[in-house]
């Protein structure tokens, strides 16, 4: 899955539709929350009702709050987010509404307040932390996304963009006919960052941060992902700790189960005190249930998984020179060959191939230079390194030589694997 994701829509050849950034179809959303009466709606018994038929029917809180704003036209907002410690799993938020029940009754517990989703695991179909959990800054009308955050191809100027004005055909009577949808443009305000500090809608609160975490649940089957949405700067940067001590540590991926044990990461909520600046600057802590994702893996044994692949196939690589069918490829593992006494001479690698298993993992150095004799820039190959593998993949020897192997499969075509570099980077940017 995460080979797909990460590059199948690079390896693809063009349509006429184009090429668009990795996406993961989505079939279900479990809420971090719950919705509840504001004071002037729970003083309403038509919006009580209405809000208690809604809750017991499963019903989403958009719907329960669209047939209260109906029948109580005066009430423009009747429900107000609720922070509570359990995650909100109804049958309206799936296509298949059995799905919520198999995993309320896999993973849910009774602690007195009724079955409730305290508590569940999650696999990550990609190595990307920038595609299983997506986020931006966007500022909505009532009816569509007017300005969200984007970076641009360098991957650290963040924009401000919007729907590009819609072009009217020579006669100016009508609009024109847009292919493929409408166009984004970066908005004519400063031009085109997205600064924050500096920006009314931000500073209205019409503009905030939003995330989602894209994921399968072990056990559930379904083709497609299940999604939980946050709006907290603590969840989502916890989260990309977490995923970046998990890649450091796994040669550069954080997908599938974590170890050869079958451990997943986990979903659960944590009690924090959060800081927040009041209206007169001041500092303000409140406490909150944050989302936490864990990941209960024993940590040496994570690490000495990389040294266990090493000696399996080295011993794999011995198998084949005694039994005369070390393969000529010189990137294999026969490479290296440890028993000198068997001639194999013919079948050594030449000088340029992959360095010996016993030779140890390539240096980092190594590792940018073979890139470079490609004709790939350091810097470029770098901030595609980081994407692909993770930021940890430089330190960990592991990482480095699952590099250095990809490096090698494209050996013979390298102008191949330098425009293959250019169209992620331009696809992540």
């Amino acid at each position: 899955m995460s080979e797909f994701v990460s590059h199948a829509l690079v390896d693809r050849p063009p349509t006429v539709l184009g090429q668009s950034s990795p996406r993961i179809p989505t079939g279900g959303k479990i809420r971090a929350g719950i919705q509840v009466l504001t004071q002037k709606a729970a003083a309403m018994p038509r919006a009580r009702e209405l809000y208690d038929q809604g809750v017991a029917a499963g019903q989403t809180f958009d719907e329960i709050a669209r047939a209260i704003t109906v029948a109580v036209p005066k009430l423009k907002h009747p429900l107000v987010p609720r922070n509570v410690p359990w995650f909100t799993v109804r049958g309206q938020d799936f296509p298949n509404p059995e799905v919520a029940r198999q995993i309320l009754e896999a993973y849910g517990e009774d602690r007195g307040d009724g079955l409730r989703l305290y508590r569940f695991p999650a696999v990550f179909p990609s190595d990307r932390w920038q595609v299983v959990m997506p986020h931006e800054l966007s500022a909505w009308t009532s009816r569509e996304k007017r300005y969200w955050s984007e970076y641009a191809a360098d991957g650290r100027t963040r924009m401000c963009m919007g729907h590009a004005p819609v072009p009217m055909a020579p006669s100016g009577e009508r609009a024109l006919r847009l292919f493929g949808g409408r166009k984004t443009a970066p908005r004519t305000e400063n031009g085109g960052i997205c600064e924050p500090e500096a920006c009314a809608e931000f500073q209205a609160r019409q503009c905030n941060l939003t995330g989602r975490f894209l994921f399968f649940i072990p056990g559930i089957r379904s083709i497609s992902a299940f999604e939980l949405h946050t709006g907290s700067f603590y969840a989502m940067n916890a989260a990309i700790q977490k995923f970046e001590t998990i890649a450091f540590m796994r040669g550069g991926r954080i997908s599938g189960f974590l170890d050869r044990e079958g451990t997943p990461f986990w979903f659960s909520k944590r009690l924090q005190e959060v800081a927040h600046i009041d209206e007169q600057g001041q500092a303000v802590r409140v406490p909150q249930w944050i989302i936490d994702l864990e990941a209960p893996v024993d940590v040496p044994a994570l690490l000495r998984e990389g040294d266990d692949e090493a000696v399996l196939a080295q011993a794999e690589a011995a198998t084949q020179v005694l039994a005369g069918t070390a393969p000529p490829d010189a990137s294999a593992p026969a490479a290296a060959a440890p028993l000198r006494a068997v001639p194999v001479e013919s079948e050594m690698p030449p000088p340029e191939a992959a360095p010996a298993r016993d030779a140890g993992p390539p240096e980092h150095a190594a590792v940018v230079a073979k890139a470079e004799a490609y004709g790939i820039a350091a810097e470029r190959f770098e901030v595609y390194a980081r994407r692909r593998w993770g930021v940890g993949w430089m330190m960990n020897p592991h990482g480095r030589r699952r590099v250095w192997e990809e490096l090698e499969r494209y050996r013979h075509d390298p102008a191949g694997y330098a425009d293959k570099i250019e169209t992620e980077l331009a696809m992540a940017g």
